[in-house]
Formats: C-alpha cells, sequence, structure tokens
C-alpha cells in the first residue's frame, strides 16, 4: 500500500517473466548437460521459445515453456534408454497442455514443433518425429478452448486413430505388428486422461485460469456467489448483467468471452463486507450514505476493492480474476461523492481530485477493460427512471466516451473499432432488458 492506494509489487509481471526466462534457458541446457544429449537441441528450443516471447502479445515466462518441453524431453529420453517402443510416450500431453493453458494457437504449434524435432533426434527416426508432429497439431485443434472434461478424452481417442492412420502410411501401407496399432490408441486415450489429472497443477504454478475451471467457478453453488444470493442480491443482480454484457461484447471483438463473463460474476465480490452502503442493495428513500461526509462516504465506496482483494485471497480465486476486482475501476473518479463534496465546500477548505479517485491500476486486457465498461454502463442505465431507446444509446455512448477521454483504457489493447463494437453490443442489450413495457387495462392478464 502506498497512500492507501494498491500497488502492483515489483516482480510482477514482466520483472518475473525476465527472471523465469533467465531459470528456464539455465533448466533446458542444465538438463541436457545431464542426459549428455548435444548442445545443438536446448540452443534450438532457445531459439523457437525467444521467437515466442518477441512475437507473441502476452509475457510468457521461459520459464513456464521450457518446464513443459523438459517433462516431455526426459520422459523420452527415459524410454529410449530402456529400450522401449515409442507408443510408451505420452506426447501428446505437451500439445493438449499448452492448447488449453494458452491462448495463443501459434504458441502451441511451436511447442508441438519444438518437441516432435528433439524427440525425432532422440529416436534417430524422422518419422517418428512426424508422426508425433501430426498427432501433436491435431491434438491441439481438438482440445483448444475445451469446456468439458470429456473433451480432452474424446480427443485424446481421435489422436489415437489419428496416429493409427499415420503409422499406417510411414509403414508403407504394410501391418507389421498390429498390436503397435492398438498401443497408439491407448496411448491417445492415455494422454488425454493425464492431462485432465495435471492440469489443475499447471494452471496454479503458471497463475492462469482454462475453461474448465471457469466454468466450475461459474456454478453458483460457489461460496462467494452463494454469499451474494444471500447477502447483496442486488450486487449479486448487476454483477450477472455485466457478465452477459461482458461475455456478448468479448465475443464481438475477439477476446475470451468466458474469462470476462466469470470475471464480472467476482468483481463486486467487495461489496459483501458492507453490502448496505451501495445502491443497488439500498432501499429507494433511505441511504446509509445520508448521515456521511462525502468523504467518508468516498472512502467507503473505494474500499470495495481492497475488501475484495482481501477475500479473494482468503477464498484462493485465481489470479487472473483477482484482474477484474483489482482493475474494474481503474483510476476513474467518484463522480457523486466529488461533486457533493464541492457543493458542500466551505472557503478555507479545499476538494482534491485525486483523492477521490480509485487506487487502480487500470484495466490491461481488453477482458478487463471490457468488465470496466459493461459495469459504468450498466449502472448508469439503471440509473435513468424512464429509458428509452434513445436514452440507453446516449449513456453508452456517454460513458465509453468519457472512460476513454479520462484514459482509463490507455493500458489495454482495444481500438476505437473494438470500442463501436462493444457500444453496439451493449445498447441491444440493455435495450432488451430495460425496455419500456405497455400498460395493460387494469383486470386483464398477461405473462408479458
Amino acid at each position: 500500500m502506498d497512500n492507501g492506494r494498491f500497488s502492483i509489487p515489483p516482480w510482477e509481471p514482466r520483472a518475473l517473466a525476465r527472471v523465469g526466462s533467465i531459470f528456464g534457458t539455465v533448466l533446458v541446457f542444465f538438463i541436457s548437460y545431464l542426459l549428455r544429449v548435444n548442445f545443438v537441441i536446448p540452443l534450438f528450443l532457445v531459439c523457437i521459445f525467444a521467437y515466442l516471447k518477441k512475437f507473441f502479445s502476452r509475457n510468457y515466462s521461459l520459464l513456464n515453456l521450457s518446464l513443459l518441453f523438459v517433462i516431455i524431453f526426459v520422459i523420452s529420453y527415459f524410454v529410449i534408454q530402456e529400450g522401449l517402443p515409442i507408443f510408451c510416450i505420452p506426447f501428446t500431453v505437451i500439445p493438449m497442455l499448452s492448447a488449453i493453458l494458452f491462448e495463443e494457437l501459434g504458441l502451441s504449434l511451436l511447442i508441438t514443433l519444438a518437441s516432435s524435432v528433439s524427440i525425432a533426434y532422440l529416436v534417430g527416426d524422422i518419422g517418428a518425429g512426424l508422426l508425433f508432429l501430426i498427432s501433436g497439431f491435431l491434438s491441439i485443434i481438438l482440445s483448444r478452448g475445451a469446456r468439458k472434461r470429456v473433451t480432452i478424452i474424446r480427443a485424446g481417442f481421435i489422436v489415437g486413430l489419428a496416429q493409427v492412420i499415420a503409422l499406417f502410411f510411414i509403414d508403407h501401407f504394410r501391418i507389421g505388428y498390429p498390436q503397435r496399432y492398438l498401443m497408439f490408441v491407448l496411448n491417445g486415450i492415455v494422454s488425454g486422461v493425464i492431462v485432465i489429472g495435471i492440469l489443475p497443477i499447471f494452471e496454479y504454478l503458471f497463475r492462469t485460469v482454462t475453461n474448465i475451471s471457469l466454468l466450475e467457478l461459474a456454478d453458483f453453488s460457489q461460496p462467494l456467489l452463494q454469499r451474494m444470493v444471500l447477502e447483496a442480491p442486488g450486487t449479486y443482480h448487476h454483477s450477472l448483467v455485466v457478465g452477459n454484457l461482458s461475455e456478448a461484447a468479448c465475443t464481438a471483438v475477439g477476446a475470451n468471452a468466458l474469462l470476462a463473463r466469470i470475471g464480472a460474476y467476482y468483481h463486486d465480490i467487495g461489496k459483501l463486507q458492507k453490502p448496505q452502503y451501495f445502491s443497488e442493495n439500498q432501499e429507494v428513500k433511505n441511504s446509509k450514505h445520508d448521515t456521511l461526509s462525502p468523504t467518508m462516504s468516498k472512502l467507503v465506496i473505494m474500499n470495495h476493492v481492497n475488501e475484495g482483494l482481501e477475500l479473494a485471497k482468503k477464498y484462493r480465486l485465481n489470479p487472473r480474476l483477482i484482474d477484474f476486482i483489482q482493475r474494474h475501476h481503474g483510476t476513474s473518479l467518484v463522480y457523486y461523492f466529488y461533486r457533493r463534496a464541492l457543493e458542500s465546500l466551505e472557503e478555507d477548505q479545499e476538494v482534491r481530485e485525486e483523492g477521490f479517485r480509485y487506487p487502480g491500476p487500470k484495466p490491461n486486457t481488453k477482458e478487463t477493460a471490457v468488465v470496466l465498461l459493461a459495469d459504468s454502463v450498466e449502472a448508469a442505465t439503471k440509473a435513468l427512471k424512464e429509458p428509452t431507446p434513445t436514452d440507453i444509446k446516449d449513456v453508452v455512448h456517454k460513458i465509453i466516451n468519457n472512460k476513454f477521454i479520462d484514459r482509463q483504457l490507455d493500458e489495454c489493447d482495444l481500438t476505437l473499432k473494438d470500442l463501436e463494437k462493444i457500444s453496439a453490443v451493449f445498447i441491444r442489450i440493455l435495450s432488451g432488458i430495460y425496455h419500456a413495457r405497455i400498460t395493460y387495462p387494469e383486470g386483464s392478464a398477461s405473462s408479458k
């Protein structure tokens, strides 16, 4: 904490990625030395990983990437040293893991290429490398974005069949040892089972979250969501609407829609500490802020971010979801209480705008930026007394323009074209939610 403002630890995330890259490079060369492998292979891998870090958007740690490779490389080395057949190598585990853990298709393909070339070198058979390359590429396509565990098992089975077909071609259409073909099918299925078993470990190590875990967090039997239903029903409903808005907007701009929706569900959990101080949980005629000074009200409202971070730590939420809690207001101004402070200002007093701004940091991904916009837009639209399509359109454009002018979107990669798409989605959905209803004659019955 610095003057009441939450600051990111100095080792996160770029510095930590650099340290991880150094350790990753050392790890690759050290394992190669222990296994007495020619240093051409680790040099090749380091070149591949350097390319990944330079040309892919996120700060991937070389330690994470090299760890995936080292696992399959070491397993392959000992399988070969023991004279076991190559179908004992669960090669497709690495392509599947990289496809599920990372959001970049090209990244997964390059990791698979590096692994298959390296194993081909160990085996001394280019045909084996080609077999692994084909099965790896197919497993990436089948398991990428998987939302159910059965999808991974099915991908493993299909990959096993593909390995059989590829082996048939490599053997020049001759079936020499039929049991090999059965073993390759089992290899694919076993690889899928292994991925399911070790996936939570890698989510923890890589500080990321997969679609499978996100859907588990979306289950409303989760303790935090259950508490919101019971203790802060207005915040709960608000979070649901923000989640729907965010999911649709992220789909429109090519971002991770599921991550945005689940992040929106948890972004306001800090309001559980003092739910009655937030408008969505208050009675219309009574407000807790009526008896508080603007400065005190500001502190209560702004503190829900820090209280949300404490709850997230207590309930061990994934760091990717904590980002939504921490960044969903950026450094925005608590405008209502800032205006109240100005109105009650006396001659010898001074009100500084900086004191009425959230501590930040600002959103640094498309998903967190979309949730910030959806959060503000939904609250402003709900505040309209008699919302019409024109009023909703004006509010959406005004909110997004103000956030842009206030530089809340400076650290994310949303373009102006993306903002146009987002505003169109918001207008369409909010107009459907808050549309005006016709007045039915007294005594008539209607289900609409």
